[in-house]
């Protein structure tokens, strides 16, 4: 079977990506949280954690509607994103923050890009941007708290 640009077998492999880029950014929080001296920010960090694991359900339940098997934990890409954060620790909580914000726009991407695939089912538009909603309210906030 040939695979073309923009099918639903592309989607598929897409959100798959986009589940385990959540679980990445669900241990970044993790590993950020355990190294935050501010109780604030972590706080504010265990609820963007908690938006992740929602995600991961929320994508994970959709592919397996649609009859596929879903990752069940993060990629091999977990350690540049939660590696980030260790590096970080080194110097801060504001290195921290910045490393998070760097995963956040990572994960803002990733969904943008996903909206716009031609090969979206119809049932997974609103999971979607609802996901997107959450990842670009999460990086507002890192931009507000490091001034950018």
């Amino acid at each position: 079977m040939v695979t073309l640009v923009g099918t639903q077998t592309e989607f598929l492999d897409a959100v798959k990506d986009l589940i385990e880029l959540d679980y990445d950014a669900a241990e970044a929080y993790d590993a950020a949280i355990n190294r935050l001296e501010n109780n604030d920010y972590k706080e504010k960090l265990r609820q963007f954690k908690e938006d992740h694991d929602r995600h991961t359900r929320e994508l994970t339940n959709l592919v397996q509607k649609h009859g596929e098997e879903a990752p069940d934990g993060p990629s091999g890409k977990q350690w540049l994103t939660k590696g980030k954060v260790v590096l970080a620790d080194l110097m801060g909580d504001k290195a921290i923050l910045m490393a998070m914000r760097s995963n956040e726009i990572d994960t803002n991407t990733a969904y943008d890009r996903l909206l716009d695939h031609e090969g979206m089912w119809d049932d997974a538009r609103e999971i979607i941007k609802k996901g997107f909603e959450d990842e670009k309210h999460h990086k507002a906030w890192f931009d507000e708290i490091l001034g950018h």
